[in-house]
């Protein structure tokens, strides 16, 4: 591979991460009272991308591409994953707040819209389960990847997929950090809370639209 071919890919990728997906909308709702669970959910999403790159270098990838049964399956999947992360922090987030009215108190520091501790762990679960039934990952590493190879193969596929991850989560990670900072300057419950239910009426929506497109 060239250095005009990597370069290339890299400006590629770097053009894409920024282009808000259900990965960066995931990003956001765990980052909006603390950056690290949104840090993870980002690694998590990586890491998802990591593991479509070594399907498609191992050829498997090509299946989704001939079986459309395969590809709307999946897609259904993860439809219905986002739909219930977005309904499930909807409903939470009602709760902890009628929680918080009858003690008088607002929500405490360092939680989640749902009123539990802050997880890293059910963070970067969500992103990694995001990323992996999202079919068009593997897709665009199926389509885009041999097209900045000259030798295509596993070990070459693999680099490239690596790099695009990697772009990814950095430009995730930056949101986290960034989304949080910018919560932390805008501290009234009012402008949270609103917040927080945007992010999760995003995912639903997100998740609803990815599973109708599927039909």
């Amino acid at each position: 591979m060239t250095l005009s071919l990597l370069l290339s890919f890299v400006g590629l990728c770097i053009l894409l991460s920024i282009t808000p997906g259900p990965d960066s909308f995931l990003v956001l709702r765990f980052s909006i009272v603390d950056a690290r669970p949104g840090i993870a959910a980002a690694l998590g999403s990586a890491l998802g991308g990591i593991v479509w790159a070594v399907v498609v270098a191992a050829g498997v990838a090509a299946l989704l591409e001939q079986s459309a049964t395969a590809y709307r399956t999946l897609k259904v999947v993860g439809g219905i994953y986002l739909v219930y992360l977005g309904i499930r922090a909807l409903l939470e987030h009602r709760k902890q707040r009628r929680t918080a009215n009858a003690a008088g108190t607002g929500p405490p520091a360092g939680h989640l819209s749902t009123g539990e501790p802050t997880s890293i762990r059910s963070a970067f679960a969500a992103g990694l389960v995001s990323c992996m039934f999202n079919p068009k990952v593997g897709l665009f590493y199926l389509a885009v990847l041999p097209q900045f190879l000259t030798d295509v193969t596993f070990l070459n596929t693999l680099a490239l997929g690596a790099i695009e991850c990697t772009v990814a989560a950095v430009e995730m990670i930056l949101l986290a950090v960034l989304a949080s900072r910018a919560v932390a300057m805008l501290r009234r419950p009012q402008v949270r809370d609103r917040l927080e239910q945007i992010s999760a009426a995003i995912l639903a929506a997100l998740g609803i639209g990815t599973a109708a497109s599927a039909a």
